[in-house]
């Protein structure tokens, strides 16, 4: 035996000494040692229990949220769909998968998935409800209230006269369905509805009215922006009345992006802006 050997084995044995010598060392390091097997062999049963045909994935069930109905998706379908792309068991599938699967689909906005014992899948889903034409309509983008923008067929749409038509830059949906409350707050008075809302590339905006008027608001971007529109759309609710007295024929647009009033276009007017005449008319304070 070479003398690295030797020493090797003088050592683990003058270090185990102790322990052979100790009673009742001997007895916790042996109940240590039962329970590391036992931790052992239930993870190993437990292994091979889960690979049984008995938890292969045979049911999935698919419904709308509880008080929920769903018009544009077909369950059937959907489901089948799924379960195409479905790996694994009832204790190895991930659910995220599943979740991430279906709220790839059309219509379906959100979806949520849990196990069935002993081999099945339960899936919740939320439907798409379509509030606005996001650009134009040969795109088949719509938004939902939540300002989100999906992508879906407008002839699966009941009724797409009911949408407004909304559009903006690239990521700016949630604040496009913001500027709509805000309008529709603002014009509320007026008892009309919004039914357009467009922000540029520049972040001005404006609002189509359904009495036929479009509103002209600019940029607001800026806190004390935000605060001067509103000061103009209280001065056009509070002067409407005076200026509608002057006026011969049908206002077309609303310009507000003036510090000290409003100005006007009319549709009959052709090309040519009323704007000196509304600025001496009532639309100063």
């Amino acid at each position: 035996m070479s003398n690295l050997a030797k020493r090797s084995f003088n050592f683990v044995l003058g270090m185990s000494t102790p322990l052979l010598n100790n009673p009742a060392r001997m007895a916790e390091l042996s109940r240590w040692l039962m329970r590391l097997f036992l931790l052992m062999a239930t993870v190993a049963g437990l292994m091979w229990l889960s690979q049984r045909p008995v938890f292969a994935l045979r049911q999935m069930q698919v419904e709308p949220l509880p008080g929920q109905t769903v018009k544009h998706v077909n369950l059937s379908q959907v489901k089948n769909q799924v379960l195409e792309q479905v790996q694994g068991n009832f204790f190895t599938v991930r659910l995220e998968n599943i979740k991430e699967a279906f709220e790839a689909l059309p219509w379906v906005r959100h979806a949520s998935v849990r196990r069935v014992w002993p081999n099945g899948l339960a899936v919740s889903i939320e439907e798409q409800k379509p509030f606005g034409i996001w650009g134009s309509r040969s795109e088949h983008k719509l938004m939902n209230g939540f300002g989100e923008i999906f992508s879906a067929s407008l002839a699966q749409v009941d009724d797409p006269s009911n949408l407004i038509e909304v559009s903006g830059p690239t990521d700016s949906s949630k604040e496009v369905m913001q500027l709509y409350q805000k309008a529709s707050r603002w014009f509320a008075p007026w008892d009309v509805d919004v039914v357009s809302v467009n922000l540029s590339d520049r972040y001005s905006w404006s609002v189509k009215l359904s009495n036929g008027i479009r509103i002209e608001f600019g940029r607001d971007e800026e806190a004390q922006g935000k605060a001067l529109t509103e000061e103009r759309v209280a001065r056009l609710i509070e002067y409407w009345p005076k200026a509608q007295e002057r006026l011969t024929g049908r206002v077309d647009v609303i310009d507000l992006r003036y510090s000290n009033g409003f100005a006007v276009h009319l549709a009959s007017a052709g090309n040519k802006n009323t704007e000196p005449d509304m600025k001496k008319s009532g639309a100063q304070r």
